[in-house]
């Protein structure tokens, strides 16, 4: 196969995998993985195994990581188990139910915030503190994953060029 059409396609799946790490319907880092995997063992690219493990360790990270955050700072905010479990159950709803984009992420707050209410319905401003845990838990989360994509992007287009 022409290296010129492998190193496209690993373009192709390192872009796609840029976008997935804020869109749920790409696994995002696992994307980028293949894209830099394919790059390195598809063509004669001098790109050092360092690389490769770094960004294999990273992505690892990554895996944990976006369920450890979410719950940290849910916890920070005031968050209970309802608050989790609603989140969980909000956005697979927001990716079925909300046919707008990022409607998984106002499933996901809908869902944080209803699932705090059924904990404790007294407490709107618990509900609502949960609420922006999740969200500030997102953000660190798809920000840690969107910068290891676009190394892994970057690495390759360097070595392209």
């Amino acid at each position: 196969m022409d290296t010129s059409l492998i190193s496209l396609v690993s373009i192709i799946l390192l872009v796609l995998g840029l976008l997935g790490t804020f869109l749920p319907v790409l696994p995002g880092l696992l994307l980028s993985l293949c894209g830099l995997l394919i790059y390195k063992f598809g063509t004669d690219a001098p790109l050092s195994m360092v690389y490769i493990w770094i960004f294999v360790i990273l992505t690892a990270v990554s895996t944990v990581l976006n369920y450890v955050i979410p719950a940290k700072t849910n916890r920070k905010y005031g968050g209970t188990r309802w608050g989790s479990i609603g989140s969980i159950i909000g956005t697979l709803a927001g990716i079925f139910f909300i046919p707008v984009p990022f409607g998984f992420l106002i499933g996901m707050f809908l869902g944080v915030f209803i699932g705090e209410l059924l904990h404790d319905s007294t407490d709107k401003k618990k509900a609502w503190n949960s609420t922006k845990g999740a969200f500030i838990g997102f953000i660190y989360g798809a920000g840690f994953n969107f910068m290891v994509a676009l190394a892994m992007l970057l690495v390759v287009i360097i070595d392209i060029f």
